[in-house]
């Protein structure tokens, strides 16, 4: 089913060149753009009180990224907010995570998403959203736009998931598309966390359209086993295998929470197991930390397996606190 990507793309939208694995970018300092949408974070304490933060898919991976990489890699965050005080504190914070703040858009009169976490006894998490009107559905589509989407082919590693391709609606998509088809012809590496969330989608037909499109273009795919069951509906994890083998996608991570990860990189297959932890807390960010320190291992050089035991480290700690960003310390 996801194999079908590669019959259905237009002359507009051809495979692109060669693809290469993550690790080979060289010896200069990589910089790499996160694109997707960050939300006012709101924890629900076991009282009913409620702890304000901020969180997101890739706004969480940015953070863990740039902890992780330090002054090894530039990381900056790509969105669009709004020009009230959550957005302003929102910034505040990217800075003082050392995340670059140059391609944030703010966007008069509007407001960030927001969402709140309920968890359960067991620390599994539940969410409840608001951010149908939120700043960064426009994020590509404003006039101020234009030269960020210039910029972006520049650099080295663009990271964004499926989250981001529900919140950037059919026009966003249009444009992320065209900026990671010119970004591989300037031998950019592409990373995608598939994160398929249904009720950002108006139809399930609609979300594996917009996955098939850009899957071609994907050198590393950080999957989360259920999502890819749930959206492509595939028997087993060789099956998904072997729909991203068909693609030509050189290396496939799949996450599997408290089971051992499983990769595929360049026709080599390994297993890695997850860290064990006394008591989870919140597993909210668990699959965001594990992308960031599998992401930062192999470009600081770390083989896959080097790359999963930094990832299962990272998740194993961030899954004992609550909330999605846990303290630098």
């Amino acid at each position: 089913m996801l194999a079908k990507a590669a019959a259905q793309k237009t002359k507009k939208h051809q495979r692109p060149h060669t693809m290469h694995t993550i690790n080979t970018l060289g010896p200069n300092t990589p910089r790499i753009a996160l694109i997707g949408e960050c939300m006012i974070e709101l924890q629900q304490r076991a009282d009913g009180s409620l702890q304000q933060s901020f969180g997101g898919d890739t706004l969480n991976t940015a953070v863990y990224l740039s902890r992780e990489l330090g002054a090894s890699g530039i990381v900056d965050y790509v969105t669009a907010l709004g020009d009230d005080s959550f957005s302003d504190a929102m910034c505040q914070n990217w800075a003082s995570e050392n995340i670059g703040l140059g391609m944030v858009q703010r966007l008069p009169g509007r407001l960030p998403g927001l969402y709140c976490i309920q968890t359960d006894a067991a620390g599994e998490r539940r969410f409840l959203y608001w951010r149908n009107e939120a700043a960064v559905r426009d994020c590509f589509t404003t006039p101020a736009a234009a030269p960020i989407l210039a910029a972006l082919p520049d650099y080295d590693v663009l990271y964004f998931s499926g989250i981001t391709l529900a919140v950037l609606g059919v026009q966003g998509r249009e444009k992320l598309l065209e900026t990671l088809i010119e970004a591989r012809q300037r031998d950019a590496r592409i990373v995608f966390d598939n994160n398929y969330r249904p009720r950002l989608w108006a139809s399930v037909e609609e979300a594996r359209a917009a996955y098939r499109i850009v899957l071609p273009y994907v050198d590393l795919a950080l999957l989360t086993v259920e999502d890819e069951q749930a959206l492509f509906h595939f028997s087993s994890c060789e099956a998904v295998f072997a729909a991203y083998e068909q693609i030509g996608t050189p290396e496939v991570v799949l996450k599997r929470g408290s089971n051992a990860c499983l990769i595929r990189c360049d026709g080599e297959a390994f297993e890695v197991p997850a860290q064990k932890v006394e008591r989870v807390v919140d597993t909210t960010a668990a699959g965001d930390s594990f992308s960031a320190a599998y992401l930062a291992s192999r470009l600081k050089g770390g083989s896959p397996v080097e790359a999963a035991e930094a990832g299962h480290r990272l998740a194993s700690r961030v899954i004992q606190v609550p909330g999605a960003l846990i303290p630098k310390d």
